[in-house]
């Protein structure tokens, strides 16, 4: 009887190892299936960075063939249309700068649409209206393929370290396939509901860092006019009830952290005009459902007039700059 057990145990670890065996040449084989990847910017070129780096071989485009060079340099196919990469991959993500963007890269004559597989994946990582989003599943669906919109949150920093949090909208049965390309490039993914939520629960979370990253602005420069020493002020808040993600991740103030845009001249991040485009999203959905959005209306107000006075292309925590300069007027 023991020898039996033996025997039953023995063959059932030699089981156990076929079906480990199995599983890691399904996941071998499933890395070795290409990606689309369209949009490359300061997000979408970590984004695709890191998907070559989990195994999975990359075909990409960008509007921009200078663009490109950098994921081309790391190992990716680059091809000329959307079009193009839509015939090759049956998994594709794009990441691009606002709602027309999307629609034309879906939509237009050389989109995704036009030679779109049935059956493939379509996630879409930029922030746009959710009413697009639907209206791009729509489209998506009468190819016989399966849209989920899929915006994040983390900024360049965290997509370089792969640390991105991606808010997920669609079919729920297609969130798995979803999220196994999702966490080769962030630390969270969230279902949020049918297409569309994923959009509603970025452009809240976009509305709170703004009206954040002004008040830690504001809080910080007043400090200093009164005589406070910049880093000493931060520790404080970052120790007490005023604390939030701008003061001890991401602070405004050059000087006081390493690592952010303050420190290098407001450069890279997350632009003014994007912050200024994404309010305005914010802004349209609180119209569209009654919403009052007071210090959401007024940050988006204060973004774009610092695009007006030539912060445009800085990144959005130069609110910190704009309020300084503000003063010599």
């Amino acid at each position: 009887m023991a020898a039996f057990l033996r025997g039953s145990r023995s063959v059932l670890k030699k089981c156990n190892s076929y079906v480990d065996l199995m599983l890691v040449s399904c996941r071998t084989m499933a890395s070795k299936t290409p990606v689309g990847f369209i949009g490359l910017g300061n997000m979408g070129t970590p984004m695709a960075k890191n998907l070559l780096k989990n195994g999975y071989p990359v075909i990409a485009t960008d509007a921009f063939p200078e663009s490109c060079k950098e994921l081309q340099d790391s190992g990716a196919q680059i091809l000329d249309s959307p079009a193009e990469v839509a015939e090759k991959a049956d998994r594709i993500i794009t990441m691009l700068p606002s709602s027309p963007n999307v629609i034309e890269v879906y939509t237009g004559p050389n989109g995704i649409l036009k030679k779109v597989k049935k059956g493939t994946l379509l996630i879409d990582s930029s922030t746009i209206d959710p009413a697009v989003s639907k209206e791009m599943a729509v489209a998506a669906e009468k190819m016989g393929a399966v849209f989920m919109d899929a915006p994040v949150s983390g900024g360049v920093g965290a997509a370089s370290l792969a640390k991105l949090t991606f808010l997920v909208g669609g079919v729920e049965e297609e969130f798995n396939a979803a999220q196994e390309l999702l966490t080769c490039m962030g630390a969270n993914v969230v279902y949020c509901g049918q297409v569309g939520a994923g959009q509603a629960a970025k452009i809240c979370n976009i509305m709170l860092l703004a009206i954040g990253m002004i008040g830690t602005a504001e809080t910080m420069n007043l400090g200093i006019r009164l005589g406070l020493d910049p880093k000493l002020l931060a520790k404080i808040l970052n120790m007490s009830s005023g604390r939030c993600w701008s003061s001890d991740s991401y602070n405004p103030v050059p000087g006081v952290m390493e690592g952010v845009p303050s420190a290098n001249n407001y450069q890279g991040g997350f632009s003014a005009t994007l912050m200024a485009k994404d309010l305005g999203l914010a802004q349209n959905t609180a119209t569209n459902t009654r919403t009052p959005v007071f210090l959401g209306s007024l940050a988006h107000q204060v973004y774009r007039t610092m695009c007006a006075r030539g912060y445009a292309n800085k990144d959005f925590s130069s609110i910190f700059q704009f309020l300084r300069e503000e003063e010599g007027q």
